[in-house]
């Protein structure tokens, strides 16, 4: 029997925003106290070299495909216990909020920011305040969708259970 389209969007649902949150987990916990002892030169050259090396076609798609999709299984998933579409709509609207309109209008602008800087010629002064512009913000609102793609996630487990 194939999987129904419902069945498939729930599956790639769940796998999208598990994978979002899995790497947003790993980023606050590994990533970001690890190049945080760096000094401020490699600290902000080794943040241009993942911020360049991210945006790929495979990160693109698992990253912000659950902004359709978790929308689109609510969707699919009108007709089921209404603790399981609230938890799906909470998990889209989440989602939505914390991973999609976050990234584009609080950390994309700072890598922007970061990212058009010319390292090699600033000076000690100008590296430092650069950090000092970019690292602290940039780890706040990375926590906020740290936190609001694993929600979305854990909402996804609670639909699929009381969807009987």
């Amino acid at each position: 029997m194939e999987p129904s389209l419902k069945t498939l969007v729930l599956i790639l649902s769940i796998l999208c925003t598990g994978l979002t949150a899995g790497l947003c987990f790993t980023w606050s916990n590994t990533i970001t106290p690890g190049i945080g002892r760096l000094d401020d030169l490699t600290f902000l050259k080794s943040f241009q070299a993942m911020n360049r090396a991210i945006i790929n076609p495979g990160f693109l798609i698992v990253f912000f495909s659950p902004v359709i999709l978790l929308f689109l299984n609510t969707i699919l998933h009108r007709n089921a216990s209404a603790t399981t579409v609230w938890s799906f709509l909470l998990a889209a609207l989440l989602f939505f909020i914390g991973v999609g309109l976050v990234t584009v209008f609080k950390n994309v602008p700072l890598n922007e920011i970061r990212d058009k800087a010319v390292l090699e010629t600033a000076s000690q002064p100008a590296l430092a305040d650069l950090r000092n512009t970019f690292e602290q913000p940039w780890n706040q609102w990375h926590m906020v969708r740290t936190v609001l793609s694993f929600i979305p996630f854990v909402l996804l487990l609670v639909g699929i259970i009381f969807s009987k």
